[in-house]
């Protein structure tokens, strides 16, 4: 990407542009979703060509209920608990404490579960993102 392309931001009626190698990608398109319209899990972002490679979604646990081992591959991910409380487990061993008001970081190619602990239903939204400079 040439140095005029980093520094320039292209922005037209709450659109930003997104970059693949040296040419402009489609816009991408300010969102405001509605996390009242279901209780359960939902896709919030697909990836492009809604966004320039960001997926989200919200996963809704029952009590005792995992979401199960997964990689972040080569993306990195950010979960922010709404309800509930819970356990993050990454790889076999190592357990956090997460639930409402805490938000957890994890980096790419990390294996992780998320398991609710507690009595009451485990809420989060997730985001995932290729790593920088992808």
């Amino acid at each position: 990407m040439t140095e005029t392309k980093k520094n320039l931001k292209y922005t037209h009626s709450f659109m930003n542009y997104c970059f693949q190698g040296d040419r402009m990608a489609t816009p991408a398109k300010v969102l405001v979703i509605d996390l009242n319209e279901k209780p359960e899990n939902q896709k919030l972002l697909s990836g492009a060509p809604e966004t320039c490679g960001m997926r989200s979604g919200r996963v809704y646990l029952s009590p005792g209920q995992a979401c199960g081992l997964h990689s972040t591959k080569d993306r990195e991910e950010l979960l922010v608990f709404l309800s509930g409380q819970g356990e993050l487990i990454i790889g076999q061993e190592t357990h956090f404490q997460v639930g409402k008001g805490k938000v957890s970081y994890i980096p790419p190619q990390t294996d992780h579960d998320v398991k609710n602990t507690g009595s009451e239903p485990l809420v989060y939204v997730y985001g995932v993102a290729p790593v920088a400079g992808e």
